[in-house]
């Protein structure tokens, strides 16, 4: 448009395998990107289970977050003005893939590094562990064991770049690429781009699964957006606009009655999982909220159905050393069996060279004009719509 100055972007290359490219540290300021409080920092961490750990840490003046290249670009803890967005893990991490056992306690292993507040499950598998057939090397059709979550979270990115895009306000875009493949294993390539505009209340993220395969492939992509105090806390309560609500199992049966409530952090508390058939607009936009009792904070997960079709919650109102958490999950599948989803129909395919695309954003309120606006979007998608709460687990839901 004429008298409009031209958008540009500015990018540093930050680790580049195929060019020999690796910078250990990176530092850029307020005035490197043009608003006022906002950052950018490259390092690496020393000591611990965090040894050996590459994390970019980025500021947009009003919100802060960590993104970890070291774990399949995931996105560590964040910080809104005062308030911590995130949750407290028994793990002091972030932890390196290096001391991550998946295998261990029957394929939970994946446990021992979990603290993220975004983590992605897949790309091969998500959900419980379980027993797969698939071909050997041979082609023969052979047990292999599937473990919690995939292998995604626990790769490293093989190329990570910073943008930052002039504007008023400018916006900071964290780039990575990472492989989860072998040979004679499914072959996906995760292309991510984590952005945030300056001075704003949201992070966005695209990304893209692409199979790298020349013969089509089954993935599932399970995004595990994980929160605890102050946004959970006695009487948080989740909301979204749904058709159906069911209980993954009967413990999840216990509380179905207060399914969309928290309680405080509770000793000796036992994990509940719920899944949803949310609704969403024609185009297939949708979100989540989590809010407080006041309805004064809340965050929210907004995601689009025509990607991610299903949506579980999990609650884990445990003592805080426990982890005090609940997570909004987003994803193609429910995160039961593989072999369930499969036999479910729910199971996502990919032609050769195909690719998969998801747009999900992150924004936290802390005002009640804010939560009540969100609430009045969920509103509007829920229409007259009844929700369908079941009482009991659906056997095409729960495996």
């Amino acid at each position: 448009m004429e008298g409009r100055p031209e958008l540009t972007d500015t990018s540093w290359v930050l680790t580049d395998r195929d060019n020999g490219v690796w910078v250990e540290e990176l530092l850029l300021s307020a005035d490197d990107i043009g608003a006022e409080g906002a950052s950018v920092r490259k390092r690496v961490l020393r000591g611990g289970l965090s040894d050996g750990v590459e994390v970019i840490d980025v500021d947009n003046g009003q919100f802060s977050f960590t993104v970890l290249p070291t774990r399949g670009m995931g996105i560590w803890r964040g910080r809104y003005r005062s308030h911590d967005v995130g949750w407290q893990s028994p793990v002091t991490g972030p932890v390196h893939p290096g001391f991550v056992n998946t295998q261990d306690r029957g394929g939970l292993g994946w446990l021992t590094g979990f603290d993220e507040l975004i983590v992605r499950c897949g790309l091969d598998s998500n959900g419980a562990p379980a027993t797969d057939v698939v071909p050997n090397n041979m082609g023969i059709p052979s047990e292999v064991g599937l473990t919690l979550h995939g292998r995604i979270a626990n790769l490293p990115a093989h190329r990570v770049e910073v943008r930052v895009s002039s504007g008023d306000p400018p916006t900071i875009t964290i780039l990575g690429v990472v492989d989860e493949a072998a040979l004679f294993y499914p072959g996906f390539r995760l292309g991510t781009a984590i952005s945030t505009v300056c001075g704003s209340h949201a992070i966005a993220i695209k990304d893209s699964v692409t199979n790298l395969q020349a013969t089509a492939a089954e993935f599932e992509l399970l995004y595990h957006c994980n929160f605890g105090p102050p946004f959970l806390r006695q009487g948080s309560r989740l909301e979204l606009p749904a058709r159906l609500v069911a209980p993954r199992d009967a413990r999840a049966v216990e509380g179905i009655d207060t399914y969309d409530e928290y309680q405080g952090p509770t000793a000796g508390f036992v994990e509940q999982a719920y899944w949803y058939e949310p609704l969403a607009l024609t185009d297939g936009t949708t979100l989540a909220l989590l809010r407080n009792a006041n309805a004064d904070r809340g965050v929210v997960v907004r995601y689009n159905t025509q990607q991610l079709p299903c949506f579980t919650q999990w609650k884990n109102t445990a003592a805080v050393s426990d982890g005090y958490v609940t997570g909004l999950e987003p994803g193609t599948d429910y995160p039961n069996a593989k072999g369930f989803e499969r036999a479910q129909g729910r199971l996502m395919q990919l032609a050769p060279g195909a690719t998969h695309h998801v747009d999900l954003t992150l924004e936290v309120h802390d005002s009640a004009a804010g939560v009540r606006a969100v609430q009045q979007e969920i509103a509007a998608i829920q229409g007259t719509t009844r929700i369908d709460v079941q009482s009991q687990p659906l056997a095409r839901l729960s495996g």
